[in-house]
Protein backbone atom coordinates (compact mmCIF):
# COMPACT_ATOMS: atom_id res chain seq x y z
CA UNK A 1 0.00 0.00 0.00
CA UNK A 2 2.95 2.62 0.82
CA UNK A 3 4.61 1.41 -2.56
CA UNK A 4 1.32 2.34 -4.30
CA UNK A 5 0.98 5.72 -3.10
CA UNK A 6 4.27 6.64 -3.19
CA UNK A 7 4.10 5.78 -7.47
CA UNK A 8 0.76 7.63 -7.25
CA UNK A 9 3.06 10.54 -5.34
CA UNK A 10 5.99 10.19 -8.10
CA UNK A 11 3.22 9.89 -11.06
CA UNK A 12 0.95 12.89 -9.95
CA UNK A 13 4.21 15.06 -9.84
CA UNK A 14 5.29 14.23 -12.98
CA UNK A 15 1.77 14.88 -14.51
CA UNK A 16 1.85 18.25 -12.33
CA UNK A 17 5.73 19.16 -14.21
CA UNK A 18 4.45 18.24 -17.81
CA UNK A 19 1.21 20.35 -17.73
CA UNK A 20 3.38 23.23 -16.09
CA UNK A 21 6.56 22.72 -17.89
CA UNK A 22 7.26 25.89 -19.98
CA UNK A 23 6.43 27.66 -16.81
CA UNK A 24 8.76 25.56 -14.52
CA UNK A 25 11.34 25.33 -17.07
CA UNK A 26 11.30 29.21 -17.42
CA UNK A 27 11.41 29.63 -13.45
CA UNK A 28 14.22 27.80 -13.29
CA UNK A 29 16.26 28.54 -15.84
CA UNK A 30 15.16 32.59 -15.24
CA UNK A 31 16.19 32.26 -11.34
CA UNK A 32 19.09 34.32 -10.10
CA UNK A 33 22.15 32.07 -9.51
CA UNK A 34 22.78 35.64 -6.37
CA UNK A 35 19.56 38.09 -5.25
CA UNK A 36 21.01 41.72 -4.40
CA UNK A 37 18.91 43.16 -2.30
CA UNK A 38 19.60 46.33 0.06
CA UNK A 39 19.43 46.66 3.72
CA UNK A 40 16.52 47.01 5.36
CA UNK A 41 14.73 46.92 1.98
CA UNK A 42 11.15 45.30 1.43
CA UNK A 43 10.99 42.86 -1.73
CA UNK A 44 7.72 41.26 -2.66
CA UNK A 45 8.37 38.61 -5.18
CA UNK A 46 5.76 36.96 -7.60
CA UNK A 47 6.04 33.86 -9.43
CA UNK A 48 2.24 33.17 -10.00
CA UNK A 49 3.17 29.58 -10.20
CA UNK A 50 1.16 26.66 -8.97
CA UNK A 51 3.53 24.63 -7.27
CA UNK A 52 5.62 25.01 -4.34
CA UNK A 53 9.85 25.09 -3.57
CA UNK A 54 11.89 24.54 -0.36
CA UNK A 55 14.18 26.95 0.75
CA UNK A 56 17.65 25.82 3.05
CA UNK A 57 19.76 28.11 4.17
CA UNK A 58 23.81 27.00 4.46
CA UNK A 59 24.26 29.07 7.36
CA UNK A 60 22.68 30.67 10.40
CA UNK A 61 20.41 33.26 9.11
CA UNK A 62 21.50 36.61 10.57
CA UNK A 63 20.38 38.63 7.17
CA UNK A 64 16.48 38.65 6.70
CA UNK A 65 12.69 37.66 7.16
CA UNK A 66 11.07 35.49 4.49
CA UNK A 67 6.81 35.77 5.24
CA UNK A 68 7.60 37.82 8.14
CA UNK A 69 10.07 34.69 9.71
CA UNK A 70 13.81 34.09 10.21
CA UNK A 71 14.31 30.64 10.36
CA UNK A 72 16.81 28.34 7.95
CA UNK A 73 14.23 26.29 6.36
CA UNK A 74 11.23 27.50 3.84
CA UNK A 75 8.03 26.27 2.20
CA UNK A 76 6.98 28.59 -0.03
CA UNK A 77 4.25 28.64 -2.13
CA UNK A 78 5.16 30.51 -5.24
CA UNK A 79 1.78 30.82 -5.96
CA UNK A 80 1.17 33.32 -3.44
CA UNK A 81 3.87 36.64 -2.83
CA UNK A 82 7.06 36.23 -1.44
CA UNK A 83 7.87 39.14 1.53
CA UNK A 84 11.60 39.46 1.81
CA UNK A 85 12.34 42.10 4.83
CA UNK A 86 16.19 42.35 5.17
CA UNK A 87 17.95 43.33 8.21
CA UNK A 88 21.91 43.32 7.88
CA UNK A 89 24.48 42.94 5.43
CA UNK A 90 26.05 39.84 4.32
CA UNK A 91 25.55 36.75 2.24
CA UNK A 92 23.85 33.42 2.74
CA UNK A 93 23.47 30.50 0.19
CA UNK A 94 20.59 28.80 -0.17
CA UNK A 95 19.14 25.47 -2.10
CA UNK A 96 15.94 25.49 -3.97
CA UNK A 97 14.20 22.31 -4.37
CA UNK A 98 10.66 21.66 -6.72
CA UNK A 99 8.01 19.81 -4.30
CA UNK A 100 11.09 19.63 -1.60
CA UNK A 101 12.09 17.00 -3.49
CA UNK A 102 13.82 17.79 -6.74
CA UNK A 103 17.01 20.24 -6.17
CA UNK A 104 16.53 22.82 -9.27
CA UNK A 105 19.21 26.09 -7.91
CA UNK A 106 22.29 26.39 -5.67
CA UNK A 107 22.28 30.60 -5.06
CA UNK A 108 23.12 33.50 -3.15
CA UNK A 109 21.62 36.57 -1.69
CA UNK A 110 23.58 38.92 -0.98
CA UNK A 111 22.64 41.66 1.15
CA UNK A 112 24.45 45.28 0.53
CA UNK A 113 24.43 48.25 2.60
CA UNK A 114 22.70 51.42 0.56
CA UNK A 115 25.93 52.41 -0.30
CA UNK A 116 26.43 55.83 -1.49
CA UNK A 117 28.64 56.79 -4.13
CA UNK A 118 29.97 60.17 -6.45
CA UNK A 119 28.35 59.70 -9.53
CA UNK A 120 30.87 60.55 -12.24
CA UNK A 121 31.09 62.04 -15.85
CA UNK A 122 34.16 63.02 -15.79
CA UNK A 123 36.73 62.75 -18.75
CA UNK A 124 39.65 60.52 -18.12
CA UNK A 125 42.66 59.93 -19.74
CA UNK A 126 43.86 56.03 -19.76
CA UNK A 127 47.09 54.71 -20.11
CA UNK A 128 47.43 50.99 -19.28
CA UNK A 129 50.29 48.86 -19.77
CA UNK A 130 49.93 45.16 -20.69
CA UNK A 131 50.35 42.04 -18.47
CA UNK A 132 52.74 40.02 -21.13
CA UNK A 133 52.58 41.14 -24.64
CA UNK A 134 49.96 40.58 -27.04
CA UNK A 135 50.73 39.01 -30.59
CA UNK A 136 49.40 41.93 -33.33
CA UNK A 137 51.24 40.44 -36.32
CA UNK A 138 53.55 38.10 -37.84
CA UNK A 139 55.88 39.04 -40.45
CA UNK A 140 57.88 37.34 -43.41
CA UNK A 141 61.55 37.05 -42.75
CA UNK A 142 64.45 36.38 -45.69
CA UNK A 143 66.87 33.51 -44.61
CA UNK A 144 70.16 33.39 -45.85
CA UNK A 145 69.09 30.79 -48.63
CA UNK A 146 67.06 33.64 -50.30
CA UNK A 147 63.40 31.90 -49.10
CA UNK A 148 60.90 33.58 -46.90
CA UNK A 149 59.90 31.71 -43.72
CA UNK A 150 56.92 32.68 -41.47
CA UNK A 151 58.37 31.19 -38.08
CA UNK A 152 55.48 32.17 -35.84
CA UNK A 153 53.15 30.68 -38.57
CA UNK A 154 55.04 27.38 -38.35
CA UNK A 155 54.72 27.52 -35.08
CA UNK A 156 51.08 28.29 -34.83
CA UNK A 157 51.36 31.13 -33.27
CA UNK A 158 48.05 32.87 -33.28
CA UNK A 159 47.66 37.27 -33.67
CA UNK A 160 45.33 37.44 -30.08
CA UNK A 161 47.75 35.22 -28.16
CA UNK A 162 49.61 37.00 -25.07
CA UNK A 163 53.58 35.78 -24.57
CA UNK A 164 54.14 35.83 -20.72
CA UNK A 165 58.00 34.09 -21.11
CA UNK A 166 60.75 33.69 -23.03
CA UNK A 167 62.89 30.45 -22.38
CA UNK A 168 61.12 31.16 -18.80
CA UNK A 169 62.01 34.77 -18.81
CA UNK A 170 58.69 37.04 -18.12
CA UNK A 171 58.60 39.56 -20.74
CA UNK A 172 55.92 43.00 -20.37
CA UNK A 173 57.34 45.12 -22.49
CA UNK A 174 58.56 45.21 -26.08
CA UNK A 175 61.46 45.86 -25.04
CA UNK A 176 62.08 43.01 -23.00
CA UNK A 177 61.08 41.00 -26.28
CA UNK A 178 63.52 43.05 -28.08
CA UNK A 179 66.10 42.20 -25.57
CA UNK A 180 65.51 38.34 -25.54
CA UNK A 181 65.52 38.28 -29.38
CA UNK A 182 68.44 39.87 -29.86
CA UNK A 183 70.65 37.16 -28.42
CA UNK A 184 68.93 34.54 -29.86
CA UNK A 185 70.98 31.64 -31.98
CA UNK A 186 69.42 28.75 -34.07
CA UNK A 187 68.04 26.84 -31.18
CA UNK A 188 64.31 26.70 -30.86
CA UNK A 189 62.90 29.59 -28.65
CA UNK A 190 60.14 28.82 -25.94
CA UNK A 191 57.26 30.85 -25.26
CA UNK A 192 54.83 30.59 -22.57
CA UNK A 193 51.63 31.92 -23.77
CA UNK A 194 47.57 32.55 -23.29
CA UNK A 195 45.34 32.00 -25.70
CA UNK A 196 42.06 32.86 -25.46
CA UNK A 197 41.51 30.62 -21.60
CA UNK A 198 44.09 28.56 -22.07
CA UNK A 199 47.93 28.45 -21.14
CA UNK A 200 49.82 26.30 -23.75
CA UNK A 201 53.81 26.19 -24.69
CA UNK A 202 55.19 27.08 -28.08
CA UNK A 203 58.35 25.78 -29.42
CA UNK A 204 59.48 28.20 -31.95
CA UNK A 205 62.41 27.75 -34.59
CA UNK A 206 64.17 31.17 -35.52
CA UNK A 207 65.51 32.14 -38.79
CA UNK A 208 68.60 34.13 -39.48
CA UNK A 209 68.51 37.02 -41.41
CA UNK A 210 69.83 37.52 -44.66
CA UNK A 211 70.10 41.02 -44.16
CA UNK A 212 71.57 41.92 -40.49
CA UNK A 213 72.72 38.58 -39.67
CA UNK A 214 70.36 38.34 -36.60
CA UNK A 215 68.02 35.62 -35.58
CA UNK A 216 64.44 36.50 -35.82
CA UNK A 217 61.11 34.90 -34.57
CA UNK A 218 58.96 37.35 -36.74
CA UNK A 219 56.57 38.44 -34.43
CA UNK A 220 54.83 42.32 -33.81
CA UNK A 221 54.04 42.77 -30.16
CA UNK A 222 52.35 45.78 -28.35
CA UNK A 223 52.60 46.27 -24.59
CA UNK A 224 50.16 49.23 -24.10
CA UNK A 225 47.61 51.62 -25.27
CA UNK A 226 46.04 54.73 -23.97
CA UNK A 227 42.80 56.86 -24.78
CA UNK A 228 39.66 58.58 -23.37
CA UNK A 229 36.83 57.34 -21.37
CA UNK A 230 34.29 58.46 -18.58
CA UNK A 231 34.23 57.86 -15.24
CA UNK A 232 31.15 56.31 -13.77
CA UNK A 233 31.79 56.40 -10.04
CA UNK A 234 34.17 57.71 -6.90
CA UNK A 235 33.72 55.83 -3.06
CA UNK A 236 34.81 57.74 -0.75
CA UNK A 237 35.47 55.53 2.25
CA UNK A 238 37.09 53.11 0.16
CA UNK A 239 38.82 55.17 -2.78
CA UNK A 240 38.06 53.15 -5.57
CA UNK A 241 36.61 54.30 -8.98
CA UNK A 242 34.66 52.37 -11.78
CA UNK A 243 34.72 53.29 -15.81
CA UNK A 244 33.97 52.79 -18.88
CA UNK A 245 31.31 49.62 -18.51
CA UNK A 246 33.26 47.42 -20.69
CA UNK A 247 36.57 46.10 -21.52
CA UNK A 248 39.50 47.78 -23.12
CA UNK A 249 40.47 45.75 -26.11
CA UNK A 250 43.19 45.75 -28.20
CA UNK A 251 42.18 47.48 -31.54
CA UNK A 252 44.03 44.64 -33.76
CA UNK A 253 43.09 41.61 -31.98
CA UNK A 254 39.99 42.58 -30.22
CA UNK A 255 41.19 40.86 -27.22
CA UNK A 256 40.94 42.17 -23.48
CA UNK A 257 43.79 43.72 -22.73
CA UNK A 258 45.29 42.33 -19.15
CA UNK A 259 46.54 44.95 -16.58
CA UNK A 260 49.77 44.73 -15.84
CA UNK A 261 50.00 48.14 -14.75
CA UNK A 262 48.43 51.76 -15.76
CA UNK A 263 46.90 55.06 -14.46
CA UNK A 264 44.52 57.29 -15.29
CA UNK A 265 44.61 61.32 -15.81
CA UNK A 266 42.83 64.20 -16.13
CA UNK A 267 41.16 65.14 -19.62
CA UNK A 268 39.03 67.63 -21.29
CA UNK A 269 36.87 67.51 -24.33
CA UNK A 270 38.79 69.13 -27.51
CA UNK A 271 35.76 68.21 -30.18
CA UNK A 272 33.03 65.87 -30.91
CA UNK A 273 32.27 63.79 -33.68
CA UNK A 274 28.83 64.02 -34.60
CA UNK A 275 27.34 60.45 -34.34
CA UNK A 276 25.12 59.61 -37.77
CA UNK A 277 23.82 56.28 -38.84
CA UNK A 278 26.17 53.35 -39.66
CA UNK A 279 29.13 55.73 -38.11
CA UNK A 280 29.58 56.33 -34.73
CA UNK A 281 30.71 59.63 -33.50
CA UNK A 282 33.74 60.48 -31.19
CA UNK A 283 35.00 62.11 -28.17
CA UNK A 284 38.37 63.40 -29.26
CA UNK A 285 39.81 64.44 -25.64
CA UNK A 286 43.17 66.00 -24.65
CA UNK A 287 44.97 64.66 -22.05
CA UNK A 288 46.10 67.27 -19.55
CA UNK A 289 47.98 67.58 -16.28
CA UNK A 290 50.03 64.31 -16.91
CA UNK A 291 52.30 64.56 -14.47
CA UNK A 292 49.53 64.54 -11.92
CA UNK A 293 47.85 60.87 -11.51
CA UNK A 294 44.44 60.93 -10.45
CA UNK A 295 44.14 57.05 -10.02
CA UNK A 296 46.10 53.78 -10.76
CA UNK A 297 44.74 50.85 -13.16
CA UNK A 298 44.16 47.50 -11.80
CA UNK A 299 41.26 45.98 -13.37
CA UNK A 300 40.02 45.62 -16.82
CA UNK A 301 37.45 43.27 -17.56
CA UNK A 302 34.51 42.79 -19.47
CA UNK A 303 32.23 44.75 -16.80
CA UNK A 304 34.74 48.07 -16.48
CA UNK A 305 37.73 49.52 -15.58
CA UNK A 306 38.82 49.71 -11.88
CA UNK A 307 41.24 50.51 -9.76
CA UNK A 308 42.36 53.42 -6.71
CA UNK A 309 42.11 56.99 -6.74
CA UNK A 310 45.01 59.27 -5.07
CA UNK A 311 42.67 62.27 -4.93
CA UNK A 312 39.03 62.79 -4.97
CA UNK A 313 36.95 62.57 -7.55
CA UNK A 314 33.79 65.12 -7.67
CA UNK A 315 32.24 65.83 -10.22
CA UNK A 316 31.02 69.84 -10.35
CA UNK A 317 27.11 68.74 -11.41
CA UNK A 318 26.15 66.85 -8.22
CA UNK A 319 29.01 67.45 -5.51
CA UNK A 320 27.26 65.27 -2.91
CA UNK A 321 27.23 61.06 -2.62
CA UNK A 322 23.94 59.19 -3.82
CA UNK A 323 22.33 55.79 -3.08
CA UNK A 324 22.44 53.20 -5.27
CA UNK A 325 19.71 51.27 -7.09
CA UNK A 326 19.58 48.06 -7.91
CA UNK A 327 18.15 46.48 -11.42
CA UNK A 328 15.21 45.41 -9.44
CA UNK A 329 14.74 48.83 -8.82
CA UNK A 330 14.90 50.54 -12.16
CA UNK A 331 11.67 51.17 -14.36
CA UNK A 332 11.47 51.76 -17.67
CA UNK A 333 10.83 55.54 -18.37
CA UNK A 334 12.75 58.94 -17.81
CA UNK A 335 16.04 58.84 -16.38
CA UNK A 336 19.51 61.23 -17.06
CA UNK A 337 23.17 60.83 -17.45
CA UNK A 338 26.04 62.82 -16.71
CA UNK A 339 28.84 63.43 -18.88
CA UNK A 340 31.27 65.59 -20.67
CA UNK A 341 31.00 67.02 -24.26
CA UNK A 342 32.65 70.17 -23.80
CA UNK A 343 35.72 71.29 -21.65
CA UNK A 344 36.20 69.38 -18.47
CA UNK A 345 32.31 70.51 -17.37
CA UNK A 346 30.31 67.44 -16.44
CA UNK A 347 26.53 67.99 -17.56
CA UNK A 348 23.26 66.27 -17.17
CA UNK A 349 21.37 65.24 -20.20
CA UNK A 350 17.57 63.59 -20.52
CA UNK A 351 17.41 59.53 -21.65
CA UNK A 352 14.69 57.35 -21.63
CA UNK A 353 15.58 53.86 -20.50
CA UNK A 354 13.57 51.81 -23.20
CA UNK A 355 13.84 48.01 -21.82
CA UNK A 356 15.07 46.62 -19.09
CA UNK A 357 16.71 42.98 -19.45
CA UNK A 358 16.65 41.26 -16.02
CA UNK A 359 19.97 39.21 -15.26
CA UNK A 360 21.39 36.42 -13.37
CA UNK A 361 24.77 36.76 -14.36
CA UNK A 362 27.28 39.87 -15.47
CA UNK A 363 26.51 41.77 -18.34
CA UNK A 364 27.39 44.78 -19.75
CA UNK A 365 23.98 45.03 -21.71
CA UNK A 366 21.46 45.33 -18.89
CA UNK A 367 19.40 48.00 -20.45
CA UNK A 368 18.95 49.62 -23.63
CA UNK A 369 18.37 53.32 -23.13
CA UNK A 370 17.73 56.48 -26.00
CA UNK A 371 18.96 60.12 -25.79
CA UNK A 372 16.13 62.14 -25.65
CA UNK A 373 17.62 65.46 -25.22
CA UNK A 374 17.62 68.31 -27.56
CA UNK A 375 21.09 69.97 -26.60
CA UNK A 376 23.03 66.25 -26.93
CA UNK A 377 21.28 65.60 -30.04
CA UNK A 378 22.24 68.41 -31.36
CA UNK A 379 25.95 68.63 -30.26
CA UNK A 380 26.74 64.54 -30.64
CA UNK A 381 24.28 62.93 -32.41
CA UNK A 382 22.82 60.86 -29.35
CA UNK A 383 25.76 58.51 -27.87
CA UNK A 384 29.63 58.62 -28.96
CA UNK A 385 32.26 56.83 -28.42
CA UNK A 386 34.15 58.04 -25.30
CA UNK A 387 31.04 58.45 -23.51
CA UNK A 388 31.22 54.95 -22.38
CA UNK A 389 31.05 54.64 -18.36
CA UNK A 390 29.08 58.34 -18.07
CA UNK A 391 26.51 57.43 -15.27
CA UNK A 392 22.78 56.74 -15.55
CA UNK A 393 20.57 58.00 -12.66
CA UNK A 394 16.89 57.71 -11.82
CA UNK A 395 15.12 58.62 -9.05
CA UNK A 396 18.04 60.21 -7.64
CA UNK A 397 19.68 56.68 -7.75
CA UNK A 398 22.89 55.48 -9.51
CA UNK A 399 21.58 52.78 -11.33
CA UNK A 400 24.46 51.82 -13.88
CA UNK A 401 26.24 53.13 -16.73
CA UNK A 402 26.49 53.50 -20.53
CA UNK A 403 28.22 51.20 -22.31
CA UNK A 404 27.59 50.51 -26.31
CA UNK A 405 25.75 52.75 -28.69
CA UNK A 406 23.57 51.03 -31.87
CA UNK A 407 25.66 51.38 -35.06
CA UNK A 408 22.77 52.08 -37.09
CA UNK A 409 20.72 54.27 -34.40
CA UNK A 410 23.36 56.95 -32.52
CA UNK A 411 20.48 57.81 -30.61
CA UNK A 412 20.32 54.84 -28.90
CA UNK A 413 22.78 52.15 -26.59
CA UNK A 414 22.91 50.12 -23.38
CA UNK A 415 24.17 50.47 -20.49
CA UNK A 416 25.15 48.31 -17.13
CA UNK A 417 23.56 47.81 -13.88
CA UNK A 418 25.56 48.99 -11.18
CA UNK A 419 25.64 46.23 -8.93
CA UNK A 420 27.74 44.42 -11.17
CA UNK A 421 30.30 47.25 -11.23
CA UNK A 422 30.51 47.39 -7.65
CA UNK A 423 31.46 43.85 -7.46
CA UNK A 424 34.31 44.28 -10.04
CA UNK A 425 35.24 47.05 -8.29
CA UNK A 426 35.99 45.09 -4.88
CA UNK A 427 34.84 47.79 -2.92
CA UNK A 428 33.90 46.28 0.98
CA UNK A 429 30.53 47.12 0.99
CA UNK A 430 30.25 45.78 4.52
CA UNK A 431 32.91 48.60 6.33
CA UNK A 432 30.33 51.86 4.99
Amino acid sequence: MIKIKKSIGIFLIILLLIVNFNDTFQFIVNFPNELYVLEGEKRILNFNLPFSISAKLEEENKIMQVNGLVQNNYQLNLNEPIKLQTSNTGEIGVQLKLFGVIPIKNMKVKVLPDVKLYPGGQSIGVKLKTEGVIVVGLSEITGEDGKSYCPGLDANVNVGDIIYKINGKRVNTAEDVSRIVNHLTNQPVELNIKRKNRWEKISIKPIKDEVDGQYKIGLWVRDNTAGIGTLTFYHEGSNKYGALGHAITDVTTGIIMPVNDGEIVSAKVGSVLHGEKGKPGEIRGIFYNEDKVIGNIEKNTSQGLYGSTYTKLINNKITKPISIGLQQHIKEGPAKILTTIEGNQVEEFDVEIEKIVPQSKKSEKGMIIQVTDSELLKKTGGIVQGMSGSPIIQNNKLVGAVTHVFVNDPTKGYGIFIEWMLEEANINLTEQ
